[in-house]
Parts: C-alpha cells; structure tokens; sequence
C-alpha cells in the first residue's frame, strides 16, 4: 500500500506532461510577437485540459507528501526517473517521437539504476 503513493505520484505527473502536449499541438506554434504570445498563453490556461495537468500536478504532490511519510527519500526519489520512461514511451506511442537506439538504451540506464537504486 505505501507504493502507492509512489505509483500515484509518478502517474499524475506523467498524465500532466502528456495533457499539456496534447494540448500545446492542438493550439498550434507559439506567436513570434509579444501580444499573441500572451493572449496564446492565456488561452492554454484557461483550457481545461491544462487546468486539470496543473491540479493532477497538485495531487502529485499531495501523494508525495504521502509518499515521504512512509519512506526515505532516498529509497523513494529514484522512482521518480520512471516518469522518463513512461512519457518516452508515451510520446513515442501517441505522439510518434522518434525512438532512437540511443534513447532507448538511456531509458534502460535508466531503469537499472532504479532497481540498484531502490535495493539500497
């Protein structure tokens, strides 16, 4: 059960990253003068889907809390790098990032680190 908050932390966040991204595409590039970039932004803060990547990013943080309660931060943080892999994964699936050799061998650094990490 202590996982969970974990768990919990590590997918609200990535829910966030990937909501704003979706969200960003849909708006389309970012106006080059000062007024449209402003009006842009604002535009992105007011669409619900961000609105709700800010509050998931809220409740990531509540389960954190969570999260610190139950284990040192040291145990805990390096789960934290499961959020690179999942949105890579991700981005490559949804968004159809490129998915190079080379990041996949990082992402595989990445997840050995964990469980040495999380051993200790």
């Amino acid at each position: 059960m202590n996982y969970l908050y974990i768990a919990l932390t590590i997918a609200l966040t990535v829910y966030g990253q990937i909501a704003i991204k979706m969200q960003v595409l849909q708006a389309g590039a970012l106006p080059a003068d000062g007024g449209g970039k402003l009006a842009f932004l604002l535009h992105l803060l007011l669409n619900p889907w961000i609105v709700s990547a800010f509050a998931a990013a809220f409740l990531a943080s509540v389960a954190w809390m969570g999260a610190m309660t139950k284990f040192q931060l040291s145990h805990a943080y390096p789960f934290m790098s499961l959020n690179f892999v999942i949105v890579l994964a991700l981005s490559a699936w949804l968004f159809h990032e490129p998915m190079s050799m080379t990041r996949l061998v990082g992402v595989t650094l990445i997840c050995l680190g964990t469980v040495v990490a999380a051993q200790g």
